[in-house]
C-alpha cells in the first residue's frame, strides 16, 4: 500500500480524517503550505494534481520561482564512529564517501517509497 501521490517531481502524503470522512494531504519537500483533500480517491488525485498545477501557476503569475522539492545537497551531522565506519565503508568498497552514502540512502529510501 502506498500512502503518496506524485504529481510534475512534487509529492504528498496522504492521510485519512475519520471525523470528517476526507483524505487530505499538502505538498512535501516545499516551504509554503499548499494542502488539498477529496472524498474519495479520484477526487483527491484531481485535488492534489489541481494544487501543484496552481501552485506553479500562481508562482508564474507573481513572478516567482517555484520552490522545487529537493535541490541534491544534503548537510547532516552524525555520531563521529558512525562518519569513521562510513568512511571507511566507502574506501573499501572504492567510492568516495559521497558514492557510498547516495547508494546507502537510496537503498533505504526504497524500502518506504517504493
Amino acid at each position: 500500500m502506498k500512502n503518496f501521490m506524485t504529481h510534475k517531481g512534487y509529492s504528498a502524503r496522504i492521510e485519512y480524517d475519520d471525523d470528517d470522512g476526507i483524505l487530505f494531504g499538502r505538498i512535501a519537500g516545499i516551504r509554503d503550505g499548499v494542502g488539498f483533500h477529496g472524498d474519495s480517491v479520484e477526487a483527491l488525485r484531481a485535488a492534489f494534481r489541481e494544487a501543484v498545477d496552481d501552485y506553479l501557476e500562481t508562482c508564474a503569475r507573481v513572478g516567482k520561482a517555484p520552490q522545487k522539492p529537493y535541490s541534491g545537497k544534503v548537510m547532516f551531522r552524525i555520531a563521529p564512529d558512525t562518519h569513521a565506519s562510513a568512511a571507511l565503508a566507502a574506501e573499501l568498497a572504492g567510492k568516495s564517501l559521497n558514492e557510498w552514502a547516495e547508494e546507502a540512502i537510496a537503498e533505504a529510501a526504497k524500502k518506504h517509497v517504493a
